[in-house]
């Protein structure tokens, strides 16, 4: 048979070749991983908090005292010269001030135990009453129930014992002294080592106009933050001399120190003027014959607090320094809650120097809006 009549072999089908593609995974939102970051940086700040206090407190005062020994340096004074007087005089001013100030705050604080006793005794004429119905109540309930009133043998003596309060005391006090010095030294290496860290950040930014932004952000949070906690400082000593003033003009006690507790306390927002109300009133239960008398004094510090708060502060500070109200109550709560007292004294610097940060960042001016006492103006006509 002829292999020429056999039929000629289909040709081979092509198959067209199978695309592969690789499945990605889905990235996270934006939001979430925003999010943990920012709890992941209070946890940091919350564990590490030791540490950064001091370092927080000494950029801090470094900024307010940079342009001091910036003005020194230029006619001729070492930085070194000038940190070291800066800092020395800031520490001989507190230290006298302590000094002054021991002997009251010792006094008081001997007499604060008594503050229950002398409180109960100027209001039992309130109290009387209500303990009558107590006891009436305790009463029926008692011949209701059927209850016995336990006897002498029953009753057993539990005494738990603690450690030493003086113990404790000495433990915080190494601890405190030990960051007070940190936090000192490191201030004045960041003062003696003046426009340093600025070039610094001038060399690490890759681009021209990045290091243009960057020491316009820089100088923008050191004026205005040194200007807004001068200002403040100004303010607070005024009020704690007009709450001296006006305390000893309705014989209070001790007016010097409730003067500088009114001046301390006023660099805490809503907070310190309850706190320095709360504190003048149970002193003055403690120092006046009747109830009635003793409300003459927190009522003149509220007073004094209240016209500093809603008329002097929003007219000298303005409204370009100015905060938003619930930006600063939260502030003070979260940075109270990381950093106790301290961190309620720096709350609103650093809100300020955040708000400057994000008014120059492309992309976070919502933010700094935010934190403004009044949001921008919004054009009327928009296409």
């Amino acid at each position: 048979m002829n292999d020429s009549t056999l039929p000629a072999p289909a040709p081979p089908v092509e198959t067209p070749p199978v695309e592969v593609v690789a499945e990605t995974p889905h990235a996270a939102p934006r939001w979430a991983v925003v999010g943990i970051f920012f709890i992941l940086l209070a946890g940091l700040f919350y564990l590490a908090k030791g540490f950064l206090l001091p370092v927080a407190l000494a950029f801090l005062f470094a900024l307010v005292l940079s342009p001091i020994v910036r003005f020194a340096s230029r006619r001729g004074v070492p930085a070194f010269i000038t940190a070291a007087l800066l800092v020395g005089s800031g520490i001989i001013g507190i230290g006298t001030g302590a000094y002054v100030l021991s002997d009251p705050v010792g006094r008081w604080m001997a007499q604060a135990p008594l503050v229950g006793y002398e409180l109960e005794r100027k209001l039992g004429s309130l109290r009387n009453p209500v303990q009558q119905i107590e006891q009436a109540s305790e009463q029926v309930d008692k011949l209701t129930k059927g209850e016995r009133e336990p006897a002498q043998d029953d009753v057993q003596e539990v005494v738990v014992r603690e450690p030493g309060l003086a113990s404790g005391a000495a433990e915080g006090l190494a601890d405190l002294a030990a960051k007070a010095v940190f936090a000192v030294v490191l201030l004045i290496f960041l003062l003696a080592s003046g426009d340093l860290f600025y070039v610094k950040i001038v060399r690490a930014m890759p681009s021209f106009t990045d290091k243009k932004r960057a020491m316009r952000i820089a100088h923008d949070i050191e004026r205005e933050l040194s200007r807004y906690l001068l200002t403040i400082s100004l303010i607070n000593i005024g009020l704690g001399v007009a709450v001296g003033l006006c305390l000893w003009a309705v014989g209070m006690p001790n007016p010097v120190l409730w003067g500088t507790l009114a001046t301390l306390a006023n660099f805490i927002p809503y907070v310190g003027a309850l706190l320095g109300v709360g504190t003048v009133a149970l002193a003055a239960i403690m120092e006046f014959p009747t109830l009635q008398q003793a409300l003459y004094a927190p009522a003149v510090y509220l007073l004094c607090t209240t016209i500093e708060g809603q008329f002097l502060t929003p007219m000298i500070v303005g409204r370009r320094l100015a905060m938003n109200a619930v930006a600063v109550f939260l502030a003070v709560a979260f940075w109270g809650w990381l950093w106790g007292i301290v961190g309620m004294l720096i709350a609103v610097p650093i809100m300020v120097g955040i708000k400057i940060f994000c008014s120059h960042v492309e992309g976070l001016e919502a933010f700094a809006d935010f934190l403004s006492v009044e949001p921008k103006k919004v054009d009327a006509e928009e296409d």
